[in-house]
């Protein structure tokens, strides 16, 4: 079974909020922070709406020489009111700025989890650029809408109720032709901010192609550089950054009139109210005061209205970022534990064997292996050799549980690893890769990956035993200098020495060695075969090969072509069976020796 990540184009009459509620689960964690900050919203609201009715007091009421005094304690209580607000607003602020950084930092967590957790055939087709960027721009956009953006929206929803309530409460004549014209504003908001969603998901897809495509030219900018490649990367890249940049254009472009829209209708409202409110007052039907307050309600309710239709366009675009996120949590690992997993044999014995098994990769219609068998006792040393695309390490991919076979069964000290815990299948298998992968972190770390309980003598240990001990100590900074990205400031052989350690540290039983010296020089390679030689000693190992002299001395080697096992036995008995494996040694040490003999 393969991953994909479930694309599915937005609806037309989807709501345009729905992938928020993705959210709801990391806010239900911190249900007291969240009740503190409505607490904190409720009471700045209710300051906010005691402001017009003392307003109306100073001037229905203190502007006379008979209430002078009053005069006084109404303003003092404006300032009273007006501190209340302050105080509830700054923690308000604090509460929900703190809270969105808190769940977006789980956010992050919980998909870098997942991704960790997704098998080899996810990744087989995935961009680590997009992936990159759904784990850093798109989380950084739900953090702008959690901290800023849903909060304001929701500030001014509870201003725009409250002042409502009180508008009807002051005039309900008056309240009856604000609250007419709100359909009229609500509905353009609404269908606007489907439209901003939308094409701010467009503009986030294009974005994530343009950092794919840039992760990958700058990871390999040697290749580039070495082919002159330059410019013509510069013109790719540009093209995608300009596509995401009119995306983002069109989704500005509809935000701003969303904008223009909702201020418009929202304040012309308030001026219409005005006149008809002023007209009242002339013929006696109200009092100032009660204008004013009411004015000052519908200015509330129409800048809490304005306001949601300014940052509504936001919360859509944090919705189209929730959606690409979900989509990566939602795909499911091919390879997953069983719900009750077969143990493994402790302690182990490094039996390793294949029956009759097929595969094919998911993204391919032909079989990489068919009908394979192999039995390889604890402690034996198997060689595998034969052509590129043989399928030699499939066999591996398949015995690390990247991958489940089609037909036939893969065991472990006979445990068909299918049914058994994928984690407690790798710990029992050390991997030496012809791609080492070399984090950028210090010598020490990556030797330490191996095994993360390990001390720092066991770590040194390791690296003297993998001949890495001397050329470690000799950089700058000793097992503590940092290697680059990628191990860049390593050569190969030094690079597999590091594996190799690595390896020694894990002290697995089952060691696989694909290609661990093919791209070696020769002084290099012998530096490196000594340390394999003290790898493998005690350990059932399997080795791919294509130079047929690091594997002379293997028990026995296995010679596949076109996904099947063709020859067994050892060097001697294959070479005069004037089979497969002959031709190849032919063409290798023929080729070798007149090589020689031309030097």
């Amino acid at each position: 079974m393969s991953e994909t990540v479930d694309k599915k184009p937005a609806r037309a009459g989807r709501a345009s909020l729905r992938p928020l509620k993705a959210l709801v689960p990391y806010f239900a964690r911190y249900r007291g922070r969240v009740a503190a900050t409505l607490v904190a919203l409720i009471v700045a609201t209710l300051a906010t709406l005691a402001i017009p009715m003392a307003v109306r007091r100073v001037i229905d009421f203190g502007f006379s020489a008979e209430n002078a005094g009053l005069v006084d304690k109404y303003f003092t209580m404006l300032i009273v009111v007006v501190g209340v607000l302050a105080a509830a607003s700054a923690v308000r602020f604090y509460l929900v700025t703190t809270l969105g950084e808190r769940i977006v930092a789980d956010l992050r967590e919980a998909l870098f989890t997942h991704m960790m957790r997704l098998s080899a055939a996810f990744y087989d087709t995935a961009r680590s650029g997009e992936i990159l960027s759904r784990l850093t721009a798109d989380t950084t956009q739900i953090r702008a809408a959690v901290s800023f953006s849903a909060t304001v929206a929701l500030r001014n929803m509870m201003m725009f109720i409250g002042s409502v309530i009180m508008m009807v409460v002051t005039s309900p004549s008056l309240s009856a032709l604000v609250l007419a014209a709100i359909p009229f504003i609500i509905v353009p908001i609404l269908w606007y901010g489907r439209r901003v969603r939308q094409r701010s998901r467009y503009a986030q897809d294009r974005l994530a192609e343009a950092s794919a495509y840039a992760s990958e030219a700058i990871s390999g900018v040697r290749t580039v550089q070495a082919f002159n490649q330059e410019e013509p990367a510069r013109r790719f890249f540009g093209a995608r950054v300009e596509e995401a940049f009119g995306a983002a254009r069109a989704a500005t472009a509809a935000r701003a009139g969303l904008t223009a829209f909702a201020i418009f209708l929202v304040f012309a409202s308030v001026i219409v109210v005005l006149w008809w409110g002023a007209q009242a007052v002339i013929v006696g039907d109200m009092t100032a005061g009660r204008l004013s307050q009411f004015v000052l309600y519908s200015v509330f309710a129409a800048a809490g209205l304005g306001e949601i239709g300014q940052v509504w366009g936001e919360i859509s675009q944090a919705a189209g970022a929730t959606e690409r996120i979900v989509e990566l949590l939602k795909t499911k690992p091919a390879i997953e534990k069983p719900a009750n997993p077969v143990a493994l044999p402790k302690p182990p014995r490094g039996e390793v064997r294949f029956e009759r098994v097929s595969f094919a990769y998911p993204q391919a219609d032909v079989a990489v292996l068919s009908e394979v068998d192999l039995a390889v006792s604890p402690g034996e040393r198997i060689a595998i050799v034969g052509p590129s695309g043989a399928g030699k390490s499939t066999v591996f991919a398949l015995l690390m549980r990247f991958y489940d076979p089609q037909t036939g069964r893969v065991e472990i000290d006979g445990v068909d690893i299918s049914k058994a815990d994928p984690d407690e299948v790798r710990r029992l298998i050390a991997l030496v890769p012809q791609d080492v992968a070399i984090f950028a972190a210090s010598a020490y770390d990556n030797i330490l990956f191996g095994n993360e309980a390990a001390g720092r003598a066991e770590v040194e240990a390791a690296a003297r035993a993998a001949h890495a001990d001397e050329f470690i100590r000799a950089l700058p900074q000793g097992y503590d200098t940092v290697l680059g990205e990628r191990g860049i400031t390593l050569s190969g052989g030094q690079k597999q020495r590091i594996a190799i350690a690595r390896a020694l540290l894990k002290d697995a039983p089952i060691l696989l060695l694909d290609e661990a010296t093919s791209s070696l020089d020769a002084e290099s390679e012998v530096v490196v075969q000594e340390a394999l030689e003290t790898l493998m000693k005690g350990r059932t190992s399997l080795v791919i090969a294509h130079r047929l002299a690091t594997v002379r001395n293997a028990d026995r080697i296995l010679v596949m072509e076109e996904g099947r096992v063709v020859e067994e036995g050892t060097h001697e008995s294959l070479t005069a069976k004037s089979g497969l494996y002959a031709r190849l040694a032919e063409l290798q040490f023929h080729n070798g020796r007149a090589a020689a003999a031309a030097e």
